[in-house]
This record gives C-alpha cells, structure tokens and sequence, in this order.
C-alpha cells in the first residue's frame, strides 16, 4: 500500500509522519489527531472531523483546554512522561476526552489518539455516532451495545411496574366500589370510617334506607329496582362534596359520611333535600316508580367515638324514622 493509493474514506492523501498511510490511521484510530511540532493539527481521523470541522490547520492548543497535565501549552509538554491526556474543547460543546500522545520520529509532532471515555453515551447522541465512527477494535462498540441493552431492559422494567402497579390500583378499586352502582361498598366504608375515627375529626354518619322499594321489584322486576337504585346513587353523588363519602351498604341500604359537618341545621336540610328527590318520580324500564328515604344521623365531634357503636346509633335512628311513618330523618340521642 503507498501513500498515493485511493483511500476507501476519500481521496489519496500523503503519508503523515508517522509514516502510516492515512487509510490506515482512519482504520485503526479514526479519531486521531497528528500534531506538528509547532502545535498546528495536521491531520485529523474521520470521526474528529464529524466532532468539529475544520480542525486541520488550527492550534491543537486553542481547539482543546488541556487538564491533564496542567499547563500543557507545547507538543513536549503533550507527551512527556506516559503521554496520558484529559482535554476538552474549548468550544461549546465542551466535549470531554482522554487521549494518549506518542511522540512521531525526528522530532516531528505528536500523534494524539483520542477517545471518550465515560462520555461516550452522551457524545453520541449529541453527535449522532454509529458504529461506524469508531474503530472495529474500540471496546466503546461493546459499551455502546450494553448501555442499549440496559435502556431497553430498564425501559421494559418501567413499563411492566408501570402496568403492575396500574393492575394493582384498577383491583383495589374494583374491591372498594359496588358494582352496580359505582358508589363505595361496605368495605370502603368501614375502612373511611376507621380513619376519620382515628383522626380525631368530627363527623357525621347517615344511614339511609329505601322505602317501598321491595314494591317495585316485587311489581316491575329487578332490573327497574336496579334503574332505581342507579338514580338514588346519581342523587346521592350530587348532593354531596367532595371528601365527603357515599356508600351503598347492600339491597337499598345506603350510608354517607361527612367530615367536619356536625351542625344539626345543616345535616337536617340535607337530609330533607335527599328525600325530596328521591321521592320524585323515577322512570325505570319503561314505568313510573315511587320511592322514599328514611335516615337516620349519628354525630361524632371526634373523641372516644367508635366506629361499630357510630354505625349502630345511626342504625337505630334510621328504624325510628321508619316506625315514626317513613320519609323523615332523626338523630340519634347523643354524641359518639
């Protein structure tokens, strides 16, 4: 091979002073620098030229801040002692290297092979790199290949906790709601309940019953009670807000919690309107159905207040609505 030969990277260029034809520095170190005695870059590998263009011709010392070793500002000084470099350009971007320089015979510059080092991910995505642009023997290809394989086995990792964890909040979701209705179930209920308990807030517990319902299964069948049931649930939902909770416990039986409201006023007018709408007409499966509520309200200002004996205070003023003629609301003597 002689330094005329056409060169599979471009045109024929002569020998540098290494006395290597430069096809063969492409090959074996494309991101090398040949520097001249007086610090001018002579020759710069294909991979370089991708990194900043137009390095031929230019100060190696004013295209590159030199760290290691500190001070450096000749070619001497570049391969003194193991020749063992840290640069950077200057320039924005300031890529990093390390680089090894080898002094080139008769006093003839330096040859200066450079690589990235840690920075090899990021160099090659800032400078869209390939496989190509390093040589065949380069461990950075390997490096490349094993932080692409870890991206994808992290990303897929990602995506797999992702759908888990996803699965995972779609069943306990499914497990605290009443399929019908889409209100909370019981559970749900009991579990809201022992929290407010254990805050120590003051709340209110509202038990609902339907009256008249088991007419309308009994008369129009179960899927217009269900269609009845869905609009108590829709009511229910609206007059409520938000924090607030509305569960269906089972059948027509319905239970609301309200933190932070224990004002008698306040609970009797909602207990009132809630009966009011459920009293208007509902049309389900085609016919007219007449319901009603009867409610009963127990109150906790949030102090030794039990959740089970809550639940049965509520209860028994729910069935004194029911014994006093149905449609009203009563609280419960006392406070939980």
């Amino acid at each position: 091979m002689t330094a005329s030969r056409q060169s599979e990277f471009g045109k024929a260029r002569p020998a540098a002073p290494t006395g290597l034809a430069p096809e063969v520095l492409e090959r074996l170190m494309p991101m090398h620098l040949v520097v001249a005695a007086d610090g001018t870059i002579e020759q710069a590998g294909r991979t370089m030229t991708r990194l900043r263009a137009g390095l031929e011709g230019q100060s190696f010392f004013e295209v590159f801040d030199l760290r290691r070793p500190a001070g450096a500002c000749s070619v001497p000084d570049l391969v003194a002692g193991e020749g063992r470099l840290r640069l950077g350009f200057r320039d924005f971007p300031r890529t990093a290297f390390k680089a090894t320089a080898v002094p080139l015979p008769e006093g003839g510059g330096a040859l200066v092979n450079l690589s990235f080092g840690i920075s090899i991910v990021d160099a090659v995505r800032q400078y869209h790199l390939n496989a190509g642009d390093f040589a065949e023997t380069d461990l950075a290809i390997e490096m490349l290949y094993l932080v692409e394989a870890k991206h994808a086995v992290m990303s897929d990792a990602e995506r797999l906790t992702a759908q888990i964890y996803g699965a995972q909040q779609a069943a306990e979701e499914r497990a605290a709601t009443d399929a019908l209705t889409g209100l909370r179930n019981r559970r749900a209920l009991d579990d809201a309940l022992q929290t407010l308990v254990d805050g120590g807030r003051p709340f209110a517990v509202l038990q609902m019953d339907l009256d008249h319902f088991k007419a309308v299964n009994d008369t129009h069948g179960h899927a217009a009670g269900d269609d009845v049931l869905l609009r108590v649930a829709a009511i229910l939902s609206g007059q409520i807000r938000k924090g607030d909770i509305a569960a269906r416990l089972g059948g027509d039986e319905f239970c609301l919690l309200l933190p932070g409201t224990v004002d008698p006023d306040r609970l009797s007018a909602l207990g009132k309107t809630l009966i009011a709408r459920i009293e208007e007409p509902i049309r389900a499966g085609g016919v007219t159905c007449h319901v009603s509520a009867s409610i009963g309200v127990a109150v906790s200002q949030g102090t030794n207040a039990d959740p089970a004996s809550l639940l049965s205070r509520a209860d028994a003023a729910l069935y004194a609505s029911k014994h006093a003629g149905r449609g009203r609301c009563t609280f419960a003597e006392g406070e939980g």
